[in-house]
């Protein structure tokens, strides 16, 4: 079961809401006998309980797949935390300053996990008056190419969409920048310290 919809965070989360079996069956429709089952690990909510099932408890349906219940303690960010996530069906490019279950095209994305540039993915850095001018010598074919390039501070994030055929390059205030990164299609995540 929680491969599906974590039997535990369900039963966690009624108990938060001071609710019984009973008065979760009743607003999902179904027997307090089947909410025991998924508590228990017994049985599994239909799909089409989903949805109610999550507004019953207050959460979103992918917190129920992620097995997670995502609270928001309302904690500082830490920008050079930042993390990226790219959706291999439309190409969205998102990122979050921490730890997120984030999802796009019906995918839970995994985090890009960035690497130090190899020599096909150096950057190079020049700086014009109040910013970095940074370019990659790396094809930007159609089926290779530098999908975005992004300078990460301790204020927030720069990002630069790059297409095929186009030019690798993207030019970013100098205020403070931390990190850069380049994302590859094919060879995904690389970043440098400033």
């Amino acid at each position: 079961m929680d491969r599906y919809v974590t039997g535990a965070v369900i039963r966690q989360l009624r108990e938060d809401k001071k609710m019984t079996q009973e008065e979760l069956a009743e607003k999902v429709c179904v027997s307090s006998k089947a909410v025991s089952k998924w508590e228990t690990g017994r049985g599994l909510p239909d799909v089409c309980l989903l949805q109610p099932l999550a507004e019953a408890l207050g959460i979103s349906v992918i917190e129920l797949f992620s097995g997670d219940a995502v609270q928001n303690r309302n904690r500082s960010a830490n920008m050079t935390k930042t993390v990226f996530y790219v959706c291999p069906v439309c190409g969205n490019v998102l990122w979050s300053t921490g730890e997120a279950v984030v999802s796009c095209c019906g995918i839970v994305l995994p985090p890009l996990e960035p690497e130090e540039p190899d020599a096909a993915h150096a950057l190079t850095r020049e700086i014009a008056e109040d910013e970095y001018y940074v370019t990659l010598d790396h094809p930007m074919k159609k089926d290779h190419y530098i999908s975005f390039l992004a300078a990460v501070s301790d204020q927030g994030v720069q990002l630069v969409k790059l297409y095929p055929e186009g030019n690798a390059e993207a030019r970013f205030k100098i205020d403070r920048v931390r990190y850069m990164f380049a994302y590859c299609n094919r060879h995904g995540l690389f970043r440098v310290k400033r």
